[in-house]
């Protein structure tokens, strides 16, 4: 995903990063740490794309928490719509990919 190389930060909305705490305990911290750590799986949420194109990221914390994201690219920012801990589906894709990397 192009835009996403290029992404020169986040924009958090203000309500977003507590919600998504409070819902699911994830922090807004843990939810950057996705896009930095390797591997990050990344796909486009065509299901939920109506008002603006939203992808969904599948990756690991510092801590090595694996989490599943949903975002969207606001400019050349990224803006984290919602995180939770990965289902077991996702983690086998996730761990796939590792494998298949080799990290």
């Amino acid at each position: 995903m192009r835009e996403l190389s290029q992404a020169t930060g986040f924009d958090w909305d203000e309500w977003n990063a507590p919600k998504i705490w409070e819902k699911h305990g994830v922090s807004q911290a843990e939810c950057e740490q996705v896009f930095f750590n390797e591997p990050v799986v990344v796909g486009e949420d065509a299901k939920h794309s109506d008002a603006e194109r939203r992808y969904y990221a599948l990756g690991a914390t510092d801590k090595g928490r694996e989490l599943f994201l949903v975002f969207t690219m606001r400019d050349d920012r990224i803006r984290v719509i919602t995180a939770r801990d990965m289902n077991r589906k996702e983690r086998r894709i996730y761990r796939d990919v590792k494998e298949e990397k080799g990290t």
